[in-house]
């Protein structure tokens, strides 16, 4: 049976950022959050490895309480123009807030919230995108196989009083990983010292050291005679096996008898196997 998909959370999304930061892999992640490694590491490609910034809401906006005043002015049936002032807003701030939100009849305060902040979502044009000489400038430099480092300090020194030349070294990365269409061309990042389609943390190599083998792994030659021989019975061999649109199933076989236990899964996570093998072990 597929596993079913579920959204992050806000609290998950970022502790994987955190973690991603902190150098560990995506399959280190995925165990944390009991997620698969495919779905981390697909989460991590879309921001080319480099984390949002975190979301915050404007200081001219609406808040909260000020909807939930709102929305008691209309129960009240008061004017739009005593709500405003009781606010300190313009009325026409208060009159667009209610009819973008359902009208006097349907306004409610928490969705309303809720709605301005996934409408407040806007892809916003990187820098380059809306400068084609400044790119032109940056793509010229890359094909030199300057880094991106050297690009933004290069910039300062020889336009030091035009502010519209100047770009960091994270937008370009950004620009390459992320935005490239309309840009930079894709083909620039073969330029980049390491060719790769997600930047690392500056410490994931350290962190990451001896990445993909078992911690204090016994060899399968060390199993003891008896389960070599199977002349006891009690001993098990287990496997996973992956199939087509993500589905899994662990195999658990005794060694004796050769019998066969065939255990649905919903991920190959650590902790959803082991769940799953202890719930049929009972």
């Amino acid at each position: 049976m597929a596993g079913k998909r579920r959204k992050y959370s806000v609290a998950e999304r970022k502790e994987l950022w955190e973690r991603w930061k902190r150098g560990e892999s995506a399959s280190e992640i995925a165990r944390a959050l009991d997620r698969s490694p495919r779905t981390v590491h697909n989460t991590l490609r879309k921001r080319g490895g480099m984390a949002p910034p975190e979301r915050r809401r404007s200081r001219l906006a609406l808040t909260l309480a000020e909807r939930e005043e709102i929305s008691r002015g209309i129960a009240a049936e008061e004017s739009v123009r005593r709500i405003a002032a009781r606010l300190d807003r313009s009325p026409s701030t208060v009159t667009r807030e209610i009819a973008r939100h359902g009208g006097h009849s349907r306004y409610r305060a928490v969705e309303a919230d809720e709605r301005a902040w996934d409408n407040a979502r806007r892809p916003q044009t990187c820098k380059l995108a809306r400068d084609p000489s400044l790119a032109q400038l940056v793509a010229a430099k890359l094909r030199e196989d300057w880094s991106p480092e050297q690009i933004a300090g290069w910039l300062k020194i020889e336009f030091p009083t035009d502010q519209t030349m100047r770009v960091s070294h994270e937008t370009i990365y950004l620009t390459l990983f992320i935005q490239a269409r309309g840009a930079l061309k894709r083909e620039l990042m073969s330029h980049l010292r390491r060719a790769r389609a997600m930047r690392r943390p500056r410490n994931a190599k350290r962190r990451n050291r001896g990445q993909g083998q078992i911690v204090d792994g016994v060899s399968i030659r060390e199993r003891p005679a008896e389960a070599e021989d199977r002349a006891l019975p009690g001993h098990w061999e287990g496997d996973l096996l992956a199939g087509g649109a993500n589905t899994h199933i662990a195999t658990l076989v005794e060694r004796q008898s050769r019998f066969v236990m065939l255990v649905a899964l919903e991920g190959k996570g650590t902790r959803t196997v082991t769940d799953a093998l202890t719930q049929i072990s009972e």
